[in-house]
């Protein structure tokens, strides 16, 4: 049996794969509305101001603010109405000393306004009930505005050629409803790495299989899937293939072909049954470049990348051996997978991920050197949260099937004490 050879503790075998990772994808243009999730490919601009003209925040009157000076409810100013601006249409209307006209919220301002009166600080002198009879009518106004109270002014969102978003920027649902407001219907986005799968093993069969004595289905390429998803990639599952070296080796050589990246499920232990590592080397340089993560579960992940031509141009794909236990496989492609998906992206920063503080329920053994990730529920409790580890092998995908999230064992700690508060990573 071989041994483990440049184990790391995690962030440093992360950066170690994405210091391999020489180019990101090419660009493709899609429209502004189906962008969500995905990276901007260049830094976007816009092309005009916003608001493109002066509006109001509230339901009310556009006055001049001087004439509202000293104004209170025992001594209110008195004002005259000469009209309304609709919403929509252009405020085509001129305000002389003691006049005002009615405004609704978003709608725009006389170019001789300078401020807003909300409708609650005024009182038709006509009809105490409501001010909203057909001008002209008098109201009084209860309460003084200083100039640009209540009123939006051009530009204040967004000005003309102000930089709107990055390049590398992961575009939330605000983001396409800033975009949109500016007039960029569509925009400039890094393609969307596709993702080779191969589950590998003569134990292995489709989920749809009625599973014999010695056999399971094949979740992990399923699991995967759903992460290679949610970080803005497209899975292709390329199927089971058995331990066979030379179907390994053709299957995983013209799937990487067709993909940006190439997961293995399974066959990544250190035995002389598991043949991933020589498949990965077999793929071109480097190949391999660490067998062996010092964190639990998942110790035996393979990281490594395959130098490719694209363009007339060496790039490296990214490789992944991961371990055949459920558990442990959504854990390391979490921690290597998903890093890499966004750095083909363009991605150099990965987006924030939920994570609370919570008081533990019992303790949690540990060993230095190494970190460890424990599934947990979580419960509300009067003193706050509390974390309720979910114990189970790494092959019991119920054991995440039942938990909100994992704390974090750091890596020099030898275990957690109960009462004590930890960091959770939510699902």
């Amino acid at each position: 049996m071989s041994e483990f050879f440049n184990v790391l503790p995690p962030d440093q075998a992360r950066d170690l794969l994405l210091r391999h990772l020489t180019a990101v994808l090419p660009s493709e243009t899609i429209p502004t509305a189906t962008a969500v999730g995905r990276i901007t490919a260049k830094p976007l601009r816009s092309s005009l101001n916003l608001p493109a003209f002066r509006r109001s925040t509230m339901d009310g009157y556009a006055v001049r603010a001087a004439d509202t000076y000293g104004a209170s409810e025992s001594l209110p100013a008195f004002l005259t109405v000469i009209g309304e601006v609709p919403m929509g249409k252009n405020a085509a209307i001129t305000l002389q000393t003691g006049q005002a006209v009615l405004v609704h919220t978003g709608g725009m301002i006389p170019q001789s306004a300078d401020a807003v009166v909300q409708i609650e600080h005024t009182q038709s002198l006509q009809s105490p009930v409501s001010n909203l009879q057909p001008p002209p009518f008098e109201i009084e106004v209860m309460r003084s505005v200083a100039v640009g109270q209540n009123v939006l002014q051009i530009g204040e969102d967004v000005a003309e050629d102000d930089e709107i978003l990055p390049a590398g920027h992961r575009l939330r649902p605000q983001d396409l409803g800033g975009l949109l407001a500016v007039g960029i219907t569509e925009l400039p986005v890094a393609r969307q790495p596709r993702v080779g799968i191969l589950a590998t093993g003569d134990e292995v069969v489709h989920p749809t299989l009625i599973t014999q004595p010695g056999q399971v289905r094949d979740i992990n390429s399923y699991t995967v899937s759903g992460q290679i998803i949610e970080a803005g990639g497209i899975p292709i599952r390329g199927g089971i293939i058995p331990d066979n070296y030379a179907a390994l080796e053709t299957a995983a050589a013209k799937l990487l072909a067709e993909c940006d990246m190439l997961v293995f499920s399974a066959g990544s232990s250190v035995s002389a049954r598991d043949m991933t590592a020589r498949v990965i080397d077999g793929l071109g340089k480097p190949g391999v470049l660490l067998h062996g993560v010092a964190t639990r579960p998942g110790k035996p992940t393979i990281v490594g990348a395959v130098s490719s031509a694209r363009h007339g141009k060496i790039i490296h794909k990214p490789v992944l051996g991961l371990p055949g236990n459920p558990v442990s496989a959504m854990i390391q492609f979490d921690m290597f997978g998903v890093p890499a998906i966004y750095w083909l992206q363009g991605l150099k920063t990965m987006p924030r991920r939920g994570r609370v503080w919570a008081r533990l329920s019992q303790n949690v053994p540990s060993e230095s050197g190494r970190e460890d990730y424990v599934p947990a529920r979580l419960e509300d409790s009067a003193d706050g949260l509390i974390a309720t580890p979910v114990f189970g092998k790494s092959n019991l995908i119920y054991t995440l099937v039942n938990a909100d999230g994992l704390i974090k064992v750091p890596l020099n700690k030898a275990g957690l004490e109960a009462g004590e508060w930890v960091e959770v990573r939510l699902f």
